[in-house]
């Protein structure tokens, strides 16, 4: 996750340059059902409203929170397919709390009402993250239900009456690229905690050129806009998060917003630079980790194709460390053992290599470069 407003708070009053921070465990995000009453176009689970077998119980559940806990992971992101629909959801979520995760439901919101908020409110979520995929008839386009969007923004509106801290979800495509500026002052005027913004980890187009591609043109209108927006509401003195995912090309391009925003200030955009190496990009594999209904461990939600373990036959703890699998050798090892434009990238250290599902599922090789990576030649010389 790239976290932009804490670079725009960094323009706004550079802090000393310390040591990088490494996260005692990785965050999970744990998709603990596949079922999902909605069927949307680009979902990476590909759920569906029907029971799928052979996921994990309640008691077997239970006994791999334990074993995160004590691998000191930090985070449990509860997801699904819709999360809510499983029936002991409310166990589990207030079981995270107790054992002192940052617990945090995602959710399409749809089946968020007034009744639901009586089991949501008091597990008291540190985060409830609902996903947007543009205004109105857009969205509900996206996720193949009429009324989707007014249910997603009613349960929006009803987290924030309970005091949850709130966020939206937004996967950048071509089809939504319109919505985008609206969905941006939605989030300002219904005072909505943070915006998350994805990029589509589309199979990706080659070595087609960067400059000309509709797709790459599309991502960098859609970054330009966000980081002046994040910039705006610093400059107010705003309190609102802008984070993105999907693509860790976005640091590098902020570094290069940067220079263009401050050209009188070089100073500016070397604290950045150092500060954006401290990040130290891409983390799947290392700080970012995946369980699927199954139990599967994977390196993150987009790698499903590739299972690491199962939590039922090894425990987590025992599967995460295991550099034995090759892939999860080059995900841990530093720099990564990228190859073509990755590898000559002069700002390798900042994107580490980005992400490599693209890679793979365009070339069959994990290491190859990006096809995602919208940056010129010349921005990456």
């Amino acid at each position: 996750m790239f976290r932009i407003s804490q670079y725009m708070q960094e323009i706004a009053a550079p802090t000393p340059i310390g040591p990088t921070r490494k996260p005692p465990g990785p965050v999970v995000i744990w998709n603990l059902i596949r079922r999902c009453n909605l069927t949307c176009k680009h979902c990476y689970s590909i759920s569906a409203d029907k029971d799928f077998a052979g996921e994990l119980s309640t008691a077997e559940v239970f006994r791999v929170m334990d074993d995160l806990k004590a691998f000191k992971v930090p985070c449990l992101i509860l997801s699904g397919g819709e999360p809510l629909l499983r029936p002991d959801f409310f166990e589990i979520a207030k079981r995270s709390k107790e054992l002192g995760f940052y617990t945090a439901l995602s959710s399409n919101g749809t089946l968020i009402d007034a009744a639901m908020m009586k089991q949501i409110a008091p597990i008291d979520f540190d985060y409830v993250g609902i996903s947007l995929d543009g205004l109105g008839a857009t969205h509900d386009k996206f996720r193949r239900m009429e009324g989707a969007f007014a249910k997603s923004l009613a349960a929006l509106r009803l987290c924030r009456a309970a005091g949850l801290k709130v966020g939206v979800r937004f996967t950048l495509t071509q089809d939504n690229f319109a919505d985008l500026p609206g969905l941006l002052q939605l989030v300002e005027d219904e005072e909505i905690d943070r915006f998350y913004f994805s990029h589509l980890n589309y199979a990706g187009r080659g070595n087609k050129n960067r400059k000309d591609d509709a797709h790459h043109r599309m991502t960098r209108q859609a970054m330009d806009l966000l980081f002046e927006t994040c910039w705006r509401y610093q400059q107010k003195g705003l309190k609102k998060e802008f984070t993105t995912g999907n693509n860790d090309a976005d640091g590098v391009y902020l570094l290069h917003w940067v220079r263009r925003k401050f050209p009188q200030s070089p100073e500016l955009a070397a604290h950045v630079e150092a500060k954006l190496k401290q990040w130290g990009g891409n983390a799947s594999g290392v700080n970012v980790a995946n369980i699927d209904n199954l139990g599967n461990v994977h390196p993150d939600t987009m790698w499903w194709h590739h299972t690491l373990g199962n939590v039922r036959e090894r425990r987590f703890s025992e599967i995460w460390p295991d550099t034995s699998d090759p892939l999860m050798a080059g995900l841990k090892h530093s720099p990564r053992p990228v190859e073509g434009r990755c590898a000559s990238c002069a700002y390798l250290a900042i994107c580490n290599g980005n992400t490599r599902v693209r890679a793979e599922q365009v070339t069959g090789n994990p290491w190859a470069e990006d096809p995602g990576c919208y940056l010129t030649d010349g921005e990456i010389a």
